[in-house]
């Protein structure tokens, strides 16, 4: 993005879809979210890999739950290629960090789409897992910092 001839502080990209950011959600609940686990943070890459059957069987019902809402197939990653991707991604995404480090408070979109999914009818015990856990934790970390 230009202003005033020089690059702005946000790079904006213009989609025919409103649909596109949707198609991040795939990522975030196969790879981001389940970073946070019981005990110490995992790579992006090894929550992937760990199990990537469970790992594309989540990505593809987001994808289900996108589509539902209306996103175009065409506008969403496929599995193969967010897999190939998060090989390289050796470090805990970004909520994980911050959660080890002891913030009570994170974007949840783990819990929109749950919600989301249980308003459609199209529940996915391994989304509400990791929902689970992400409260587990930021629930410690409430605790803590309360005191309590």
């Amino acid at each position: 993005m230009k202003l005033d001839g020089h690059d702005g502080p946000v790079k904006l990209k213009v989609f025919d879809s409103l649909f596109v950011p949707l198609a991040k959600w795939s990522m975030l609940l196969t790879g981001n979210y389940r970073c946070i686990t019981p005990e110490d943070p995992q790579a992006i890459r090894d929550a992937v890999h760990g199990d990537l059957k469970v790992s594309q069987s989540i990505y593809d019902h987001v994808d289900a739950i996108a589509r539902k809402l209306g996103a175009d197939p065409e506008d969403q990653v496929p599995f193969a290629k967010y897999a190939k991707a998060a090989e390289s991604l050796l470090k805990p995404s970004s909520a994980a960090r911050a959660v080890a480090a002891g913030a009570p408070f994170i974007e949840r979109v783990d819990l929109l789409v749950k919600l989301i999914s249980h308003q459609l009818g199209m529940a996915n015990a391994h989304i509400d897992r990791t929902v689970d856990i992400v409260d587990q934790k930021l629930n410690e970390r409430l605790e803590s910092s309360a005191g309590i």
